[in-house]
């Protein structure tokens, strides 16, 4: 399994989660076997500053993630995650690491609604 994480630095495992999916400047990407964090790398987020609805699916699943966690998502955007076979988990607060292992026990799943101050970058509004 691939979990990609928004984040907002380059500390991998000891960064911090982004609060948002698609104005996170990298992607921590962990791989997951039998339950455990085998290996982890950072991945700076192509489009940043420059997030457009729909291309940051396409990003995270040419990264190889079939999971995403990150703080907020619109629903839009849960959407055409899901229709990559991406699982999205949000609502994820605090350091990458912490935040991995709480998902991987059972900890973190589900979507927590965008509050969207924000319409234009996070597909939530029509």
């Amino acid at each position: 399994m691939q979990i990609a994480v928004a984040a907002e630095d380059d500390k991998g495992l000891d960064g911090q989660v982004s609060m948002h999916f698609g104005r996170c400047p990298y992607y921590v990407m962990a791989e997951v076997k039998g339950g455990k964090i085998i290996g982890s790398r950072v991945e700076q987020n192509a489009h940043y500053g420059n997030h457009q609805p729909g291309q940051m699916p396409v990003f995270i699943r040419d990264l190889g993630a079939n999971v995403i966690l990150a703080g907020g998502m619109g629903p839009r955007a849960v959407d055409m995650f899901q229709r990559f076979g991406i699982e999205v988990a949000t609502g994820a607060v605090g350091n990458i690491g912490k935040v991995l292992d709480a998902y991987l026990r059972g900890e973190i799943k589900g979507i927590v609604p965008c509050s969207h101050d924000h319409p234009e970058s996070c597909a939530g509004h029509d």
